[in-house]
């Protein structure tokens, strides 16, 4: 069963399928994981209800963010034990000259207090992790992470994170238009909306990336050598 199903109609899933849409790209051979904006103004310090997590950082996804935080231990664990590479586009704590069209648009995203920019601690930055702190919600944008991927050699992403209709969707969109194969763990992303989050996979898996389980991508993975 897709994440998407019971949400998209069948008929239309039936019309991209019949248009050509969805083939799976597959993986190359030299992965990269995205761990996108996975920082506790995201997921709350604990996993909470959405409507008790949002009293503490109102940009908290609540518990479905913890639940992806689990997802993205089991391919964090893979990568390192295999040598790949793992980058982390983050926001950084805003400042007052942060002030723009997102802000205008989500003006909470101004008051989140500094502690809520730290990582959340079980899936927290090594020494060797690169680091892309980030203004607006591609990790491309503004940053020089297709120039790290280029210098790493990597054809392949990985991308987990926070939200699904936003930061994942601007990051892959522009990580396929690089060329990249991409790939999205649909279980290791996550959204305060359900509706949104299934439609912005759907139409993720129907033209840009390979949408599966961790289960599915981390099995995948492990049929790929380890780096050199």
């Amino acid at each position: 069963m897709k994440p998407w199903d019971g949400i998209i109609p069948a008929e239309e899933q039936q019309a991209y399928g019949a248009a050509g849409f969805g083939r799976a790209s597959g993986l190359g051979q030299r992965p990269a994981l995205l761990i996108i904006d996975v920082q506790y103004r995201t997921v709350g310090t604990r996993p909470m209800p959405f409507w008790e997590a949002i009293k503490e950082f109102p940009t908290s996804c609540g518990e479905v963010g913890w639940e992806a935080v689990h997802r993205i231990e089991t391919l964090l664990a893979l990568f390192r034990a295999r040598g790949w590479p793992v980058l982390y586009p983050h926001v950084s704590p805003k400042e007052s000259f942060d002030q723009g069209r997102l802000a205008e648009k989500v003006p909470a995203l101004m008051t989140v207090a500094r502690s809520g920019y730290d990582f959340v601690e079980e899936i927290r930055p090594q020494p060797k992790d690169i680091l892309l702190p980030k203004k607006h919600p591609s990790a491309f944008f503004g940053t020089p992470l297709a120039s790290y991927l280029i210098d790493l050699g990597a054809d392949t992403l990985v991308v987990t994170g926070c939200t699904t209709s936003g930061c994942v969707r601007g990051s892959v969109v522009d990580g396929f238009a690089y060329n990249f194969k991409v790939v999205v763990p649909h279980d290791a992303v996550y959204d305060r909306s359900r509706v949104s989050h299934a439609v912005n996979l759907f139409d993720m898996a129907s033209k840009y990336a390979d949408v599966m389980s961790t289960e599915e991508c981390a099995a995948a993975l492990q049929a790929l050598p380890a780096a050199a």
